[in-house]
């Protein structure tokens, strides 16, 4: 029976929710923890019968095992979510999950590249179709604050070269439509005149925008090992992730007087606080500025 609950949730968060697969991975990895933990140590068979305090042990069982707040707090999530799946679906008769307080925690900043290391990763000689199409992905990821997944999805039909925008889905398949700048244009529509017919090999029906060298569409490990090895022919000390331009993409908007709201929308966020971050990135930069350049500091 616990298990079979499980198959059921799972399919009510990609058919009726409309997750994306990463989102609906990141509940399954929490929550399979959590049903081993009822299977396992309390050897209870049945959803009814698991209790606050069984739920409350196992995330002191995180706790002992070296969990951060922030994974803690995202399985309480989890588990929040599933037990309402349980009670809408008549499994349970009672919210197991209520009331269970989620920790506090300290929201780490960001970390952003300076105008200087965006301009030395972004300056790839385009000497060859993987290069025309290395500078296209990135100059695009800085220009429009896309998330990898998101990027690397995107089809050629979702550009709009003409009008200067690009449309993509987020999180939830979430349509958003996002500007894009010069370099970022002609980036790109390079890539699609030269290096993507390349790359393409004769596959007329691919429909994907960026392809590998097979002619195959890109995958989040090969885009990040691509980034990589960009990011240290530009000898970029900080490390860097993918989402590192998302981020600096933000911080560079609203430190040049971008309104809150608006970086909000291209963000795709589906709350202000979560943008919110992004002004805190920009105060503490002002801050290490003034102590670094004021002679009295």
């Amino acid at each position: 029976m616990l298990n079979h609950a499980f198959g059921d949730f799972f399919h009510y968060l990609k058919i009726e929710r409309g997750l994306s697969d990463n989102t609906i991975y990141s509940y399954k990895r929490d929550l399979n923890n959590y049903l081993k933990y009822i299977q396992k140590v309390t050897e209870k068979d049945s959803w009814d019968l698991v209790t606050r305090a069984d739920i409350i042990r196992f995330l002191h069982s995180l706790k002992d095992d070296g969990k951060s707040s922030s994974t803690i707090a995202r399985t309480i999530s989890s588990i929040r979510l599933f037990h309402q799946f349980l009670i809408r679906e008549d499994v349970v008769h009672q919210d197991a999950s209520l009331h269970i307080e989620t920790p506090k925690i300290k929201r780490k900043l960001p970390d952003i590249l300076s105008m200087g290391d965006v301009d030395n990763l972004l300056n790839i000689d385009a000497s060859s179709p993987l290069k025309v199409r290395n500078k296209a992905m990135l100059e695009l990821l800085y220009a429009t604050g896309l998330r990898v997944s998101e990027l690397i999805n995107l089809k050629t039909s979702d550009l709009h070269l003409t009008m200067g925008f690009v449309r993509c889905f987020g999180k939830g398949s979430k349509e958003r439509i996002v500007p894009l700048g010069n370099a970022a244009h002609q980036a790109v529509e390079t890539y699609i005149n030269s290096g993507r017919r390349t790359l393409l090999k004769n596959k007329k029906d691919e429909h994907f925008l960026f392809l590998n060298q097979h002619g195959k569409p890109l995958t989040r490990q090969g885009f990040w090992k691509i980034l990589k090895a960009i990011a240290k022919d530009a000898n970029i000390k900080k490390e860097i992730t993918p989402h590192t331009l998302r981020h600096s993409f933000a911080t560079h908007l609203l430190e040049n007087g971008a309104d809150l709201r608006a970086v909000q929308e291209m963000l795709g966020h589906a709350d202000i606080s979560t943008t919110q971050i992004y002004t805190h990135v920009t105060k503490a930069r002002l801050k290490d500025m003034y102590k670094t350049y004021h002679p009295r500091a």
